[in-house]
């Protein structure tokens, strides 16, 4: 979403809340809604649990508000914060927040923006290294790769993606980055690197594992990197702090976690977090 107004956060937050509130049905309507503020990224994941739990619960409509971190960020500071204290406690447009990563959710804790102890990791995001799915013969980890002296390896630019920072930390970890120094091709991101690795440019590509699933018809998934390897990327949510339902959220969040969430999101190319 465009902000053309940035030095005045009040209209931006009015303008974000509208659009929130557009989803709620309107009184005929019997489901009662479920609106999950969330970052685009992860628009495949929560709209396939969404329907998955509507199946369930056909008595709840799950609303979907996608928009940037920093937006979301504002938007939730402007409820908090408005002069007019248009909302209190239970009374709330927004029951749960699912951004892109953790770093948003710990900021809304540290402000109390969210509900202490709501915070559910529920998706994890793993690299994965792909081979043309024609391709007979693949190395069958990322050290045997980096062993080949005949492999090309397409890679996400590091300064410019996190996916590309991800490979440079994952490789480092493994101890191969020298030796795959002169064997890297730079691509811009995640696209780029399946471009790459598809037209020949390059004989393996590094990814993440939902972005090999979309392509699973022309690349195949030959190796994953475990989390010692490297530390996956972890996927929460939260309880807005005026949820209007808790007893609502709590359901969801404990679905998220459930075993039917779970073969949903590896299906996706996701994993499930490990329970402590």
């Amino acid at each position: 979403m465009k902000r053309q107004h940035r030095s005045d956060p009040l209209l931006l937050c009015a303008a974000l809340l509208i659009g929130l509130l557009s989803l709620i049905p309107a009184p005929s309507v019997s489901a009662e809604p479920l609106v999950i503020a969330a970052s685009p990224s992860l628009a495949t994941p929560l709209e396939a649990l969404a329907r998955a739990y509507e199946v369930v619960h056909p008595d709840v409509q799950v609303k979907l508000y996608f928009d940037s971190g920093l937006d979301l960020r504002r938007m939730i500071a402007g409820m908090e914060n408005s002069p007019t204290g248009q909302y209190f406690i239970g009374t709330g447009p927004i029951h749960l927040i699912a951004p892109g990563g953790d770093e948003l959710i710990t900021r809304l804790q540290q402000k109390y923006y969210v509900l202490p102890g709501s915070k559910r990791p529920y998706a994890t995001v793993s690299l994965v290294m792909i081979i043309p799915e024609s391709l007979v013969e693949a190395p069958v980890s990322f050290v045997a790769m980096a062993r080949d002296t005949r492999m090309r390896v397409a890679v996400a630019d590091p300064d410019m993606t996190l996916l590309g920072q991800k490979t440079r930390d994952l490789f480092k970890a493994l101890g191969i980055a020298d030796v795959l120094n002169d064997r890297m091709d730079v691509a811009t991101d995640a696209r780029g690197v399946l471009d790459h690795v598809l037209n020949g440019q390059a004989d393996v590509g590094i990814i993440f594992g939902p972005d090999a699933v979309e392509k699973a018809d022309r690349v195949r998934v030959v190796a994953v990197a475990s989390e010692k390897e490297g530390r996956p990327i972890l996927h929460s949510m939260a309880m807005e702090r005026y949820c209007p339902n808790r007893t609502l959220c709590d359901d969801f969040l404990a679905y998220v976690q459930s075993a039917e969430a779970g073969t949903i999101l590896k299906r996706l190319g996701y994993g499930v977090p490990t329970k402590p």
